[in-house]
């Protein structure tokens, strides 16, 4: 099985771009994201923002976690309760296709006073521009690249999620080569293929952060 298949239609211009508009949709949501707003509102506004922004369709919902939720993984249910405070943390994570490729892309944000989730958020990202430089520098697999990742979560203090390990993306819908997990990796990932996905937790607090990307050159 090649794991790095592509269908006829793949164009690498077209997956930088499929990225980059996704991250616009993201941010383009966090502008709107207010105290007191829950999940499903989220959500509901975030389906204005992709029909604002010609979204062709989605190839994973929309997940928005706030608060405690932020500890939880796209396959646990969220406390539907949770509500964005004043001084709070939050993510977004994105699967969205544009020109029939995939944007995945994921980041967290603190809001109000909130000083820990700040540098929760912070901590996501920065070990994330870590791995990703592993791979940049060494050639590592995506194997090794999350063994990486999980001692350096470890060493800079944080509950590294091990349910998360990355993915193919691609021409829609990516799921037809069943690329797996980057985790499983033996070789080393090709850019414009692979999503690095990082998500960090407090070791004892209820709060967490998530950052995802494509693995680019």
């Amino acid at each position: 099985m090649n794991r790095e298949a592509v269908g006829r239609r793949y164009d690498p211009a077209l997956m930088q771009r499929a990225r980059e508009r996704s991250w616009a949709v993201l941010h383009a949501i966090r502008q709107r994201m207010r105290p007191g707003i829950g999940e499903d509102e989220a959500r509901a506004m975030a389906a204005e923002v992709f029909a604002q922004h010609g979204v062709q369709r989605l190839w994973h919902p929309p997940i928005i976690r706030i608060g405690a939720n932020t500890t939880r993984t796209y396959r646990q249910r969220s406390n539907p309760e949770v509500r964005l405070s004043g001084n709070d943390i939050y993510f977004i994570d994105l699967g969205l296709v544009f020109d029939g490729h995939e944007g995945d892309v994921g980041d967290t944000f603190a809001i109000g006073n909130a000083p820990r989730h700040q540098a929760c958020a912070e901590a996501a990202r920065t070990l994330f521009y870590d791995v990703a430089r592993s791979w940049r520098d060494d050639g590592l697999s995506g194997r090794a690249l999350y063994d990486f990742a999980i001692e350096r979560a470890q060493a800079m203090g944080w509950r590294f999620n091990h349910a998360i390990k990355g993915h193919r993306l691609g021409d829609y819908p990516h799921s037809v080569h069943k690329g797996g997990d980057l985790g499983t990796l033996e070789a080393a990932p090709s850019p414009g293929l692979w999503v690095l996905e990082i998500q960090i937790a407090h070791p004892t607090e209820p709060y967490g952060a998530f950052y995802e990307d494509l693995l680019t050159a």
